[in-house]
């Protein structure tokens, strides 16, 4: 009879084990759009025209309840001397660069998430944790998250970021095109704060003819590149400057979207991927057996 019990235990801990394996292989799929749509949203940042008064770094905290001074600090333009990326206590941050046009005015360039229209970071997730939206946005939902952190390496902006000050249920940090607040009919916080409107909020399509005709009507000022238009197959953040974008410490990029082999890779390994559940059941079914070896078989 012990016999056949274990025999019975192994059955279910099997079924299990295969039914959450076919539920993960459908719920790991990353949440990517084939097509976006024309209306979808951007932003135009134009360096040319950035004071960098960092205000927007100071919206983009008190809008997603992170750890900030107050607004007045921000004008201390001393942290500008170092070069920064979004990490996990800030989603956007500005850096400073020589201006070669005129070296008493520096550039300043605001940097976070490009909410790329085929995003590498949803590519590379196993889980689906990333999700691209129709109105542009690049989300990530930590209830699928499983700090795999194949988002951070895959990204080609080297943007996201992890929290590795929290050693319980830390996230990935990256700034969400403030997805709360537009939903609302509001601004992203940066480009609701901005002084002098360097940020422009607006459809993809739109700040693209702005862009282009700044540059038409400019071109002692811009050079002739919006990147962001086509860079690893568009971005929602597009950008102006007066000078070449590597001077500015963007990567150079071809045209060709990012995931590419990734997607397949992963989604390829991972198709079947066995989640907590199935694991637990396969330990207990060990644990059962060894308590049990030595028993003797029970005699009817």
């Amino acid at each position: 009879m012990a016999s056949q019990n274990r025999r019975d235990f192994l059955k279910t801990a099997a079924f299990i084990g295969a039914s959450a394996a076919s539920i993960s292989s459908v719920s790991t799929k990353a949440e990517t759009l084939d097509k976006l749509p024309e209306s979808r949203m951007g932003v135009l940042v134009d360096t040319t025209v950035c004071i960098g008064c960092r205000n927007c770094e100071w919206a983009c905290k008190e809008a997603h309840n992170l750890e900030t001074d107050s607004l007045e600090t921000y004008s201390n333009r001393s942290v500008l001397k170092g070069k920064r990326r979004p990490d996990e206590y800030a989603l956007t941050v500005v850096n400073e660069y020589d201006n070669p046009k005129n070296p008493m005015l520096p550039t300043d360039v605001k940097v976070q998430c490009m909410h790329c229209d085929d995003p590498a970071c949803a590519s590379a997730c196993i889980v689906g944790a990333f999700t691209k939206h129709e109105n542009g946005t690049v989300t990530w939902d930590s209830s699928k998250c499983i700090g795999c952190r194949y988002c951070i390496i895959a990204c080609p902006f080297q943007v996201p970021a992890f929290e590795y000050s929290k050693a319980l249920e830390p996230n990935i940090m990256k700034c969400d095109f403030c997805f709360d607040r537009t939903k609302e009919g509001k601004l992203p916080a940066c480009v609701e704060i901005c002084p002098v409107e360097a940020i422009i909020y607006g459809k993809r399509k739109d700040l693209i003819e702005i862009a282009h005709d700044r540059i038409k009507r400019h071109p002692d000022k811009y050079i002739d590149h919006i990147l962001g238009e086509y860079e690893v197959g568009g971005t929602s953040w597009l950008y102006l400057a007066g000078q070449d974008f590597t001077k500015l410490d963007f990567p150079v990029l071809g045209k060709a979207p990012a995931p590419g082999v990734t997607e397949s890779i992963q989604h390829g390994i991972f198709a079947y991927f066995i989640p907590p559940i199935a694991l637990y059941a396969l330990l207990g079914g060990v644990m059962w057996l060894n308590k049990n070896k030595n028993k003797p078989e029970e005699v009817f």
